[in-house]
């Protein structure tokens, strides 16, 4: 067998591709929910109307929060377009995967 048939599968990369997917799909998300949070753990009122005062640490945080859930609307773009990206991450997947297989004999053909 030469080297090239000796190498495993590159799951790793794979798995990297699904984190980065993932990420950037749910970012919207994600600030939503930290927004949310920061809100919460401090008495703030936090909505997408309009900016609402929060101090912190003598520091009115309300713009930087309305920001963060504002942002939350990117969510419309971003979830379609990443289950787009999971189908085609999918795809790419199996045929890599099964041509690899085949290629080292793992897989019949036929």
């Amino acid at each position: 067998m030469s080297s090239a048939q000796q190498r495993r599968f590159p799951w790793w990369l794979y798995w990297i591709v699904l984190a980065i997917i993932l990420l950037v799909a749910l970012a919207p998300v994600l600030s939503v929910l930290v927004a949310g949070a920061i809100a919460d753990a401090n008495g703030c009122t936090l909505n997408e109307g309009s900016v609402n005062p929060c101090v912190v640490n003598g520091e009115d945080i309300g713009p930087t929060l309305y920001a963060l859930g504002v942002m939350g609307w990117f969510m419309l773009a971003t979830i379609p377009l990443g289950a787009g990206a999971l189908l085609l991450w999918a795809v790419v997947l199996v045929v890599h995967r099964l041509y690899w297989g085949r290629k080292r004999g793992d897989v019949p053909n036929g």
